[in-house]
């Protein structure tokens, strides 16, 4: 299955968690994300950072 650009929206509600609260993690690591759509490249970085979220229970 093909990974697609998501939205902020759809990788913050993966964590069960609001958008700003997600800018705010993205910038306490220091990550550099470009505006508009996480590319799938911009997402496994995020999934390093923080966890994949599927996994979490």
């Amino acid at each position: 299955m093909k990974t697609r650009a998501k939205s902020r929206q759809e990788v913050a509600d993966e964590y069960g968690i609001s958008t700003k609260t997600f800018t705010r993690w993205l910038k306490k690591e220091g990550l550099v994300i470009s505006s508009g759509l996480l590319t799938p490249k911009e997402q496994a970085l995020i999934y390093v950072c923080f966890g994949n979220p599927r996994q979490k229970v």
